[in-house]
């Protein structure tokens, strides 16, 4: 079964990023734009791992991240964070929070596929 992915970020070109770095595996990508929209889409969809921006306009990835681990039915879910700020800061809240991991931006495909899969199990597409 495929693994199914959200990737929340206000950031297209960073959606696209992530979308493109799995298209070799056995993954659905989801997509939403802003906490708001990504905590709706975690709540419907039942991701296996959300990739989430922490600056984002509407809801911040912070505040969905603190959201999603306070929701018993979405707490168990992995988060990696994207984050254009790492701060010792900054790493240490997303840290109390419940982040499995986070990346700094900019970063490479390579990189965030060696996370993903350090959370979860990445299957390639059979040729």
């Amino acid at each position: 079964m495929a693994l199914k992915i959200l990737s929340v970020d206000d950031s297209r070109t960073i959606r696209l990023i992530v979308t493109r770095a799995f298209k070799a595996y056995d993954c659905i990508i989801c997509e939403a734009a802003n906490g708001e929209e990504g905590l709706a889409a975690a709540a419907r969809e039942k991701p296996d791992l959300v990739i989430l921006d922490v600056t984002m306009p509407v809801m911040d990835g912070v505040t969905m991240l603190g959201k999603l681990k306070d929701d018993p039915d979405l707490k168990a879910i992995p988060v990696i964070m994207l984050t254009a700020e790492s701060s010792q800061e900054n790493v240490l809240q997303i840290s109390r929070l419940g982040v499995r991991d986070y990346l700094a931006k900019p970063f490479k495909e390579e990189q965030l596929l060696e996370k993903a899969g350090r959370v979860v199990p990445l299957v390639k597409k059979a040729a």
